[in-house]
């Protein structure tokens, strides 16, 4: 079943055969809340039980649209056959053997793809992890240890989200939740608003400011509290995640770029979750015109195998033998997966893909926006598109969005949200604009419907 042709699937419509959450589900979820710490918060109670390309089946038959790819992660579909095989192969010849102590040809080539494919003709290196949150980790160390402790400051956005290890939270700052009782965190970290134009913490307008959010780094930050001379980077997200999909003005990291070569400090890009395709282009910081010194990437690099990595400037990524390695990094089986994964988007045009049923995505919320003016702003590059929800005051409508999610999930869709109230738009790379408009349809009832219940 799971294997199907992927023609049979393009024709499909979501088919809720009883209402989620279904019997079977709920059995799950009562063992879940018994046996699992309940430390993450779910959006709603959907229980997997198979998946492929845009569609996902929970244990009691209903089928999904898919507008979450596993939290931006399934770029190139659920069980794309390509990937299945590669990690097949793979499997069969051997699982591990520790890239920190031995070698293996898989991540070397997986090494020269990213070389490739990531901005920059200068030579680069790669470190691999596990997850987004140990690249942020491997980042991190990496900038100042490059500078051998001489620059220990690094300086991140927020409203930014880089993760949930010590390091990575010290520089999350997206919900306070995030944080809270865990401190004390990484000292040396500082943060700068992000410049999140619909809302701008500094009460501006977009482009009277004239991009005000960096001159306060520099006039504010760097000269009264942050020694320049001591920051080895600055972190940022170049379309904020978790924190609300936003998206900078074009003219913000080449304005960060200049400002981080004045002052010799590193400029370090989290593409976690923008990047692999996800924006129309492999990585969202090249819609920006700037070349970052290192690249974080995880989620969608492997289609849903723990893998993570950081590609940085050969000269940059030089930290000692023996300073920071991965038992589990660079996994064979997960490199082979992560291979596999970018020759699909490379074959099938998932990059065009993106650009094009994005385009159309936007234009439609656009129209919707006409009609509902709870959506007060609608933002986004390729498939990766936010949806703000507000209330008559132009505040973020919290209960709105739960309440959306919760019926789009009843009718068959899957999508989740973002910062306070902002629905989050990323399915796989693969969705066909019919698929698409399947998907918005559902959207446009579900607020509407939600907005009655109110």
């Amino acid at each position: 079943y799971i294997y199907l042709p992927l023609i049979v699937y393009k024709s499909m419509k979501p088919n809720i055969v009883v209402p989620p959450p279904g019997p079977k589900s709920m059995e799950i979820v009562k063992k879940d809340s018994e046996l699992l710490m309940q430390s993450f918060a779910r959006w709603y109670p959907l229980v997997v039980k198979r998946a492929y390309g845009v569609w996902v089946e929970d244990v009691d038959g209903n089928v999904y649209l898919d507008f979450n790819s596993g939290i931006a992660v399934t770029n190139v579909g659920h069980a794309h056959p390509k990937v299945v095989q590669a990690i097949k192969e793979q499997a069969e010849k051997y699982l591990h053997y520790s890239l920190t102590d031995f070698l293996y040809e898989e991540p070397v080539k997986l090494a020269e793809k990213l070389s490739k494919i990531t901005p920059g003709a200068f030579p680069k290196k790669v470190f691999y992890t596990n997850s987004g949150t140990e690249s942020i980790e491997a980042a991190i160390k990496t900038a100042r240890g490059h500078f051998r402790g001489t620059r220990p400051y690094i300086i991140a956005f927020a409203g930014s989200f880089h993760g949930r290890t010590y390091g990575s939270l010290s520089l999350t700052s997206s919900k306070p939740v995030q944080r809270r009782h865990l401190g004390p965190l990484l000292p040396g970290v500082y943060h700068a608003p992000y410049p999140y134009c619909y809302r701008c913490p500094f009460k501006q307008r977009y482009p009277e400011c004239n991009m005000w959010c960096v001159d306060f780094i520099e006039e504010w930050m760097l000269k009264k509290y942050v020694p320049p001379e001591e920051v080895a980077a600055v972190v940022i997200e170049p379309i904020a995640g978790e924190g609300g999909y936003i998206v900078p003005p074009p003219e913000f990291f080449k304005r960060l770029r200049e400002l981080a070569d004045k002052y010799g400090f590193l400029l370090i890009v989290d593409e976690v979750q923008s990047g692999m395709g996800r924006t129309g282009k492999w990585f969202a910081i090249e819609h920006f015109g700037v070349t970052p010194d290192i690249i974080a990437v995880a989620k969608g690099i492997a289609s849903g195998l723990p893998l993570g990595a950081i590609i940085g400037k050969a000269e940059v990524m030089d930290l000692p033998p023996g300073s920071h390695a991965s038992t589990f990094g660079g996994n064979p089986v997960s490199c082979a997966a992560a291979l596999a994964t970018i020759q699909v988007i490379e074959e099938e045009k998932l990059l065009e893909n993106a650009t094009r049923v994005g385009e159309y995505a936007m234009k439609r919320l656009r129209e919707m926006q006409t009609e509902i003016p709870a959506i007060g702003d609608v933002r986004g590059k390729g498939l990766m598109i936010g949806a703000e929800l507000v209330t008559e005051k132009g505040e973020p409508h919290i209960k709105l969005l739960q309440l959306t999610l919760d019926t789009a999930f009843k009718k068959g869709l899957l999508v989740i949200g973002a910062g306070q109230s902002t629905i989050r738009i990323a399915p796989p790379l693969t969705i066909t604009q019919e698929q698409m408009e399947t998907g918005l349809s559902i959207l446009e009832e579900s607020i509407k419907e939600a907005q009655r219940k109110l």
